[in-house]
């Protein structure tokens, strides 16, 4: 991997991340928040170090960072550690104040188990997720003491303390005053040589950042239009190419299921072609296709108004595509991604779709949309067989908000995953592992694909028929996907605002960027299968 290009990225310079809740961390008293503008020449440096969980008779662990520094400190952090019981509970520790004229306050986290690994029950890598807890949760408590400067110790595993520290300081406040934003803590790494493991960390999770605040952004500051512009500016100065395709070329190009939902709205639609160059031209690339309904209100067939704020976050799908190529241009990743991004508005108008209407698409089949309100599908249909004729991919992944059954099902747990290819999943399987971001493989059974075309006066419907609507949407969208290897990423449960059993280093009530960490550990794995085995 060229380190010179991961230095250099442009993007690396700008504030890290933004917050404004506090960690529940045990035993910390509630303190006055500190908040300071970017401006602010006070410098208030804090550390985080880790401490493993007591087994049996013996004392919590620190970490050999940890230990270091207790040693630096004439054995402190053991005394701190003995008097307060801190057990090494995951997540759970205590902030200290002036036991080190460098570092004003002093995080203790537990890590759990020493020697953590890959447990094969929970499809996850303890060890690497107990170091982003760990580190997240350490470094949003010390955000809240005020510190401007946190330093990281790097738990064994930098790269996650990296990506843990960085998800949990940042939060969308850009619609607050300025006076009233927490302050934004510079997150270095603490007592530890590998410097590149650690800014990949960052990169990753300033990508799934991205994804984040585009998403959280109010559909009226974040239109189709504004979309594409947030897009260049974060992809063009990275070297990938954008290209903006406005109504008059979506119309020539005959992309008529896109255009059926986008003209209910008044914001124009736009289409993103992103393409970005890793390796040999010739290459087949990989193809995304997110779906960007940056606001989805049901169309004629309205959602109701409690709630209805959330599909601000119906462009998860291309948030994660766009973060995901960041990422991937970021590493310098060797391989060829293409993406294609349909954006518009779902809204009721005298222009909207009307239940009932058919629409024929470029493959010469006809779709049914029987309810304006599951238009993702509708949206997806065109586009995603513009992009295979236009690219001819090795591999094809379409992200998107679509069925609430995934919701139902898997919660905020993992990300449904449908895909034609034992091979595929496996992949992303892995992928989620290594991430702590989980997939879990849904069927794309005939069974559901009979109930989306077994019907008398066309050849597909937008809804098809029973209850399983994530796996009914996944079906349709396979009807676009004739002989290519497929996976298709359902994340409205994921990716869309966390209510329920929240990751300690994300927010709860926030959209979260998910998949995005899971999606660059597979293009990595695609781009580098010898170095995975």
């Amino acid at each position: 991997m060229n380190m010179s290009l991961l230095r250099s990225a442009n993007w690396l310079t700008q504030a890290l991340v933004r917050s404004n809740k506090s960690p529940k961390v045990t035993n910390v008293a509630k303190r006055i928040r500190l908040y300071a503008t970017r401006e602010d020449p006070r410098v208030t440096k804090g550390l985080v170090i880790g401490v493993y969980q007591k087994e049996g008779d013996k004392d919590p662990k620190l970490t050999t960072s940890g230990e270091k520094f207790d040693d630096r400190v004439q054995g402190k952090v053991s005394e701190l550690i003995k008097e307060c019981n801190i057990t090494g509970q995951l997540g759970r520790g205590k902030v200290f104040n002036n036991i080190d004229q460098e570092f004003r306050s002093v995080a203790v986290i537990g890590m759990g188990r020493e020697g953590a690994g890959f447990n094969e029950l929970e499809m996850i890598d303890e060890g690497m997720e107990n170091a982003r807890v760990a580190a997240g949760v350490g470094a949003r408590s010390l955000q809240m003491q005020g510190c401007s400067e946190v330093f990281i110790d790097s738990m064994e595993y930098p790269e996650q303390a990296a990506e843990g520290s960085a998800l949990a300081v940042w939060r969308y406040n850009d619609n607050k005053q300025k006076k009233n934003r927490t302050i934004v803590p510079k997150l270095e790494l603490y007592d530890s040589p590998d410097v590149d493991a650690w800014t990949r960390g960052l990169f990753k999770a300033e990508s799934q950042n991205l994804a984040r605040r585009l998403s959280d952004a109010p559909a009226n500051q974040m239109t189709p239009t504004t979309f594409a512009q947030a897009t260049v500016d974060a992809l063009c100065p990275c070297g990938v190419t954008v290209e903006i395709r406005t109504m008059e070329w979506i119309e020539q190009q005959r992309l008529n299921s896109f255009l059926t939902i986008a003209k209910g709205s008044c914001e124009p639609p736009v289409l993103l072609e992103i393409s970005y160059c890793g390796t040999a031209p010739e290459d087949k690339p990989i193809l995304l296709l997110g779906k960007g309904m940056t606001f989805n209100s049901g169309g004629i067939c309205l959602r109701p108004c409690k709630g209805m704020d959330e599909y601000r976050g119906a462009m998860a799908g291309a948030a994660v595509c766009v973060a995901a190529i960041r990422a991937a241009a970021a590493l310098s990743l060797p391989i060829n991604i293409s993406a294609v991004i349909p954006l518009c508005e779902n809204m009721p108008s005298g222009m909207a779709c009307k239940p009932g209407d058919v629409v024929t698409l470029l493959n010469g089949r006809t779709l049914a949309v029987r309810d304006t309100d599951k238009a993702g599908v509708v949206v997806m249909a065109d586009p995603l067989i513009y992009a295979q004729t236009t690219y001819k991919p090795r591999l094809v992944i379409d992200v998107a908000t679509l069925g609430s059954g995934v919701v139902q099902g898997l919660g905020g747990s993992a990300t449904g995953i449908f895909s034609n290819s034992h091979y595929i999943w496996k992949q992303f399987q892995k992928a989620g592992s290594l991430t702590g971001d989980r997939m879990w493989r849904l069927p794309l059974w005939n069974y559901y694909k009979k109930l989306v075309t077994t019907n008398t006066s066309f050849d597909i419907s937008n809804n098809g028929e029973g209850p399983a609507s994530s796996c009914l949407a996944a079906a349709i969208l396979h009807e676009f996907v004739p002989c290519v290897d497929w996976a298709h990423l359902d994340i409205r449960g994921v990716g869309m605002l966390t209510h329920y059993g929240t990751i300690p280093y994300l927010l709860r009530d926030r959209m979260t960027g998910r998949p995005t960490r899971t999606l660059v550990q597979f293009l990595y794995q695609m781009a580098c299968p010898d170095a995975n085995k």
